[in-house]
């Protein structure tokens, strides 16, 4: 079977500013929060891997967009920094930055590549985060001055803009489990950011909506959850998942408002933000025109197996214990199960449940430890990743065929990456990075990636 995808459909790739940048002497780029915390909490970081130089696109996106080129990408996702272009979150703009960031996205242009632009990526500015970073609602009014000069800066390069990606990730891992800075573990807290996230969010859409012309989304993380069994318990334990990992986030943003349930619940254990009624109607209000949606793995669950310590710390996951299913398929790499089907789940979710607004995936991939391994006469002959993307590439067809508006699928990543706390650990890229020389060589994966791309599809 032929498996045809539409002739303007977006191929490419995606990745982050502090994961792909790199910093150099004078390029006068204030601290961020990642670099902060992989010098100061440098033991949390697989090898001590901080983000100076990562995989150096600031000195080299000449030739890393030459090999987007090479592999016949028409887009491309990344970020912009806020710390490189206000240093200080908020104040003096950087026009070290303003050059750079032009200069990239006119080589894109040059290129034929159109660049889909990311205004925050996990990267809050270490000025800003001293001052409480999301969990203060004036950082709300300071991203929305930086989304603003953003716009009015390179609007005349960008048609597609989002304000997030993965806007859950900073509230849970920053505020919840201890994974990323500031390290803090209080759900409440957690809560108050992911609001004030959604309320930056729909600002800054609103700005752009009564400015420009072109499209403005967000990016999110979508995992969707599976039961178990069809046992009354594991169902509602499902429920309890998704209630609090997809839709707290999903139906604020796609609806226009949050779950009745979640007020409910957090009412309930006294774990509510301040929410106004200016805030609700903010958030009614603000409308998407694309939604990427980034997917890595499935969450399966079942029904609590022991009573919660109410005394303890307040978590979602009170209401439901993750489920080990036996056979399934592992990225053993990662530690996470490879479950194609669920891309094929989520487009009709979308299709279904949220209006069949226009949207792609933004971000999907495989991580593998000790790729070296696999090297060949000079080439990593990565045959899982081309397996990987096909399967997923097949169900996200099934889908579009029923009518699902998927228009493109961008894989993470480009050139292998820094990936926060696993550092190098997992490769992703369609490129991979030597990390003693900083030569980019490109993978089996890459050129047969550009032969989809080229014939608008495969067997």
């Amino acid at each position: 079977m032929k498996y045809t995808f539409p002739k303007d459909f977006f191929w490419g790739a995606a990745t982050s500013a502090t994961q792909s940048e790199g910093r150099e002497l004078n390029d006068q780029k204030g601290e961020n929060i990642w670099d902060y915390s992989s010098v100061k909490y440098n033991h949390r970081f697989y090898e001590g891997v901080t983000t100076e130089h990562t995989s150096n696109f600031y000195k080299e996106y000449k030739q890393d967009i030459q090999r987007m080129e090479n592999l016949s990408f028409n887009s491309f996702r990344t970020s912009i920094s806020w710390s490189r272009l206000i240093p200080d979150g908020v104040g003096e703009i950087n026009q070290e930055a303003v050059k750079f960031y032009r200069q990239m996205l006119q080589e894109m242009k040059q290129k034929g590549i159109q660049p889909f632009i990311n205004l925050y990526h996990f990267d809050m500015p270490m000025a800003l985060q001293e001052q409480g970073g999301f969990e203060n609602r004036e950082v709300i009014e300071a991203y929305r001055r930086y989304a603003e000069c953003c716009f009015e800066l390179f609007d005349d390069l960008v048609a597609c803009w989002f304000t997030f990606n993965e806007p859950m990730i900073p509230a849970e891992a920053g505020y919840l489990h201890d994974r990323h800075y500031p390290y803090v573990v209080d759900f409440k807290r957690a809560a108050t950011v992911l609001h004030h996230i959604i309320l930056a969010h729909c600002e800054a859409v609103n700005v752009y909506k009564k400015n420009y012309k072109g499209k403005i989304g967000i990016i999110m993380d979508i995992i969707p959850v599976y039961p178990r069994s069809q046992n009354p318990a594991d169902l509602k334990a499902a429920e309890m998942a998704d209630l609090f990992y997809t839709r707290s986030l999903n139906e604020a943003i796609l609806k226009g408002k949050y779950p009745s349930e979640l007020r409910n619940v957090l009412e309930r254990y006294n774990q509510m933000p301040e929410v106004t009624p200016e805030d609700l109607d903010l958030i009614e209000q603000t409308k998407i025109d694309l939604l990427g949606v980034n997917y890595y793995r499935p969450r399966r669950v079942k029904a609590k197996e022991y009573l919660v310590d109410v005394t303890g710390i307040f978590s979602p996951e009170w209401f439901f214990d993750d489920y080990v299913m036996p056979g399934r398929r592992m990225n053993t790499s990662r530690g996470i199960e490879i479950y194609p089907e669920a891309m094929y789940d989520i487009a009709k979710k979308i299709q279904n449940d949220y209006g069949n607004i226009d949207w792609f995936v933004s971000e999907n991939g495989i991580g593998i430890q000790g790729e070296e391994a696999f090297i060949k006469e000079g080439m990593v002959q990565d045959e899982y990743r081309i397996a990987f993307v096909k399967e997923h590439l097949q169900w996200l067809h099934k889908a579009m065929e029923e009518g699902s508006n998927c228009l493109g699928y961008h894989m993470w990543t480009f050139v292998d990456c820094w990936s926060w706390i696993n550092a190098y650990k997992n490769r992703y890229g369609f490129y991979r990075m030597d990390l003693k020389t900083g030569e980019k060589t490109v993978k089996k994966s890459g050129l047969w990636f550009k032969t989809v791309i080229e014939n608008k599809g495969f067997d």
